[in-house]
């Protein structure tokens, strides 16, 4: 038995209704006007013969305003579009930062299409932009574990030099892991007490502490008798000129 011709698109308008009904009554018919709008474009794009968004975009864009709707009424509290401000998009977005750009897209949209319909004033996604601003976003350790691992790295002669100075290099400093890895002792101003890491513009002054455990490591390296231009040397890397692998915070002997 043949399906009707139609079937993909009744399957299609059957999800974006389902989409729909889910967002909370007080904002739903924004929504529904939102979608309708879209409905029309894309009507229109087809017969003009240009490229009109597939369903699914189509369906992504209303589940999108669904969640941005649940978010409003159980999170903020807000039970009407022109109650929303920038902060409420701002914490949206927040609640899944990979999905940043692409739930921007759709907002803006959304928002413009609202302000035009004077279902709001102010447009609260306008000032927002995709990209989010750079920074550190991983697992950071508490100060007394940040105190706890100084002490080691300093004062702990058991420690090998290469965790030590890895450690300090990244607690005060920043310095990732690559960074390290590619330190060569060319980049090491012994007067000035300063190191150039990666690709950073200027030199990076240390403090007392890292600086003598940077000499430590330098010390430890020496015994290896090796030309590899490398601060950090292993067992594995000293008969060459390579960096040292990602496990170099390992002890060799």
């Amino acid at each position: 038995m043949a399906l009707p011709t139609d079937q993909a698109e009744r399957l299609a308008a059957g999800r974006r209704q389902r989409r729909i009904e889910a967002v909370p009554e007080p904002l739903r018919q924004a929504v529904v006007a939102f979608n309708a709008s879209r409905m029309r474009a894309q009507d229109r794009a087809r017969r003009a013969g240009t490229r009109p968004r597939s369903n699914h975009t189509l369906e992504t864009a209303l589940a999108t305003l669904r969640d941005l709707a649940d978010f409003l009424v159980d999170d903020r509290d807000k039970n009407a579009w022109a109650l929303v401000d920038v902060h409420d998009v701002e914490a949206f977005l927040s609640t899944l930062p990979k999905g940043r750009k692409r739930r921007l897209t759709v907002l803006r949209q959304f928002f413009r299409f609202a302000q035009s319909q004077k279902m709001l004033l102010v447009d609260p996604a306008r000032e927002l932009v995709a990209k989010e601003t750079n920074g550190f976003r991983g697992q950071t350790l508490a100060l007394d574990q940040q105190r706890e691992l100084f002490r080691r790295w300093t004062t702990d002669k058991h420690v090998h030099p290469h965790e030590a100075v890895m450690g300090m290099l990244a607690l005060l400093h920043g310095a990732s892991s690559s960074e390290m890895r590619i330190l060569k002792t060319d980049d090491i101003d012994q007067q000035a007490h300063t190191v150039r890491l990666g690709k950073r513009p200027h030199p990076v002054p240390l403090d007392p502490a890292s600086w003598t455990v940077l000499l430590r490591c330098l010390a430890h390296r020496e015994a290896w008798r090796t030309d590899n231009p490398h601060v950090m040397v292993t067992k594995g890397t000293k008969a060459g000129r390579s960096p040292a692998s990602t496990d170099l915070s390992l002890p060799r002997s």
